[in-house]
Order: C-alpha cells, then structure tokens, then sequence
C-alpha cells in the first residue's frame, strides 16, 4: 500500500511543477494536397481528467480542433477542416498532442498554436505550415561573350529541395526546343544533347549537391547566341529560369608581330606578319 501511495505522490509532484509543450524545430514545408503533421507533445505524465487541447490558427483564432472531456469533438472545427484535420487519440494518454493534416491547400499556410490545459496548468507551441514552392532562379542580365570564350549561364534551384529530390535538370534553347544538356535520375546525360552542344557543355558536378545546375559553354561559336532555359522537375513541381547569350564578334584580344628581312637588295622588303587571336598564329607576307 505504501508503494502504491508513493508512485502517486510522485505523479502529483511531476503535474504539479508544470510541463512543457513541444513543437518542431522549424516550419514543416510540404506540397500542395500533401498530409502533415504538426508536432504537439509533452514530455511529463499529465492527468486525463479535464485535459483540453486545442489547435487554432493563430493569426484569426479559427478553431481548426479540439479535445475535451476526454474525447475528440470534431464538430466544433471550422468548417474549412471538417474531415480533414485528426489527433492522433490513442497516443493524447501518452502526451501526443499532435494534428494531421490532409489534402494541405495554399490557405493552410500559416502559424498554427496547440494549446494544452490541464488541472495544475498550461502551456502551448506554434507550428508553421509552408507549403512547397521550387523556385528556380538564374542571370538578371544577358550573358556576352566572343568567338571561342567559355561562358556561364546561371541556374540554382532553392536550397531546401534536396538533390535527390529533383527529378530532372534540361537546358534547352528556346528557339528551336533544342536539349543542351540533361541531368536525370541524379547523373549527367551528356549524350542526349544535341549534336551542336556535345563535348561543349557541361554542369559543375561538385556544385550540384548544393542546388547549382549552371551551364558552362566552351567554345562559344556565333551560332550559339540566343536564348536558354534551365527547365527543373522536383516532386511533382516545375519551374524554369532562362539566361540570354549575347555574341560579340571577333575578340579583339589580338597581337600582331611583324618582321622584316632587308635582302641585299634594297628595293625589296619583304615583311611576314603574326596575329594572335586567341588560336594558333597565322603567317601573312605583305
């Protein structure tokens, strides 16, 4: 008897200095028509009798649930919830307040607060829903280079999609759908560009991990001005970036040496010229 007494004493000390109510680290992101979770828990035995939770939105105090009197009252959720927000009933004995939430819309992102009263005390924590959005970005400006440089034409894809999570990577002129480069199924496929492109092209490998798919472009011929765009498939989203090349012309990089040999005779001055552009010298007699 006198064990039973003490186990229970122990119960009442541990409600009685209050508790602690748990939240995820950071906003939950998820797609649209996704289900979510939002993390509600405490770590101490709390007494069931009358324990009351309730989830609201916190901007507008929109009761999206509630559990009372020892039950879920799914009729006093706002409507826009009905059938589609749920506790999880057989762990609340345990302190497991949290809330699923189907078929995630773009109204339910926001800040929702869980609220947990018991007899001694209360606490609460604030979720935050975002759904995702894949955001890809590239050059605010055209890209210009001469015959025979090497360019860069700029893509990143936001960093809280995981690589493994993009599906696909295509660069593709615009003008003529012509693919430039692929990247699918988390490896490069050089081959499937076309033929103008091979051998030409390539991603930064080390830098793809981090959400960087631009293109590098050697070689650049006069051809290959115009416009591309970095077109990204990642879990059931898409969106693209384009970048604009610009071809300047000739570089006017150039060297010239000139040499003259005077013959014994004088009238004639041969001269043979070298120009550097870029490219192996070219001989010119004048």
């Amino acid at each position: 008897m006198m064990d039973i007494t003490c186990i229970f004493m122990s119960i009442l000390m541990i409600v009685a200095d209050g508790f602690i109510v748990h939240g995820p680290a950071g906003p939950l992101v998820a797609p649209l028509g996704s289900s979510v979770v939002l993390l509600c828990y405490v770590d101490e035995l709390l007494l069931m009798e009358d324990l009351e939770v309730e989830w609201r939105r916190t901007d507008s105090e929109t009761l999206v649930h509630l559990y009372q009197d020892g039950e879920s009252r799914p009729e006093s959720r706002q409507q826009d919830y009905h059938d589609r927000a749920h506790f999880f009933t057989d762990q609340i004995q345990h302190g497991n307040f949290s809330l699923r939430l189907d078929n995630l819309t773009a109204e339910d992102e926001g800040r929702y607060t869980c609220r947990v009263y018991s007899q001694q005390d209360s606490g609460e924590t604030v979720v935050q829903i975002k759904h995702e959005r894949l955001l890809v970005s590239g050059s605010d400006r055209s890209v210009s280079a001469y015959d025979g440089e090497d360019v860069t034409l700029n893509c990143s894809v936001d960093s809280h999609i995981k690589p493994e999570h993009i599906e696909e990577v295509s660069w593709i002129r615009t003008d003529g759908d012509i693919l430039v480069l692929l990247y699918q199924n988390n490896e490069t496929l050089s081959e499937a560009a076309d033929e103008q492109y091979r051998d030409r092209v390539e991603f930064f490998t080390a830098e793809i991990p981090k959400g960087n798919f631009s293109l590098r472009l050697k070689s650049v011929r006069t051809e290959d001005k115009g416009v591309y765009m970095c077109l990204v498939f990642a879990g059931g989203l898409s969106a693209n970036a384009t970048a604009e090349l610009e071809q300047m012309g000739e570089s006017t990089n150039k060297t010239n040496i000139k040499l003259c040999l005077f013959p014994l005779n004088l009238n004639e001055q041969p001269c043979w010229q070298w120009q550097f552009l870029l490219a192996p010298p070219t001989v010119q007699i004048i």
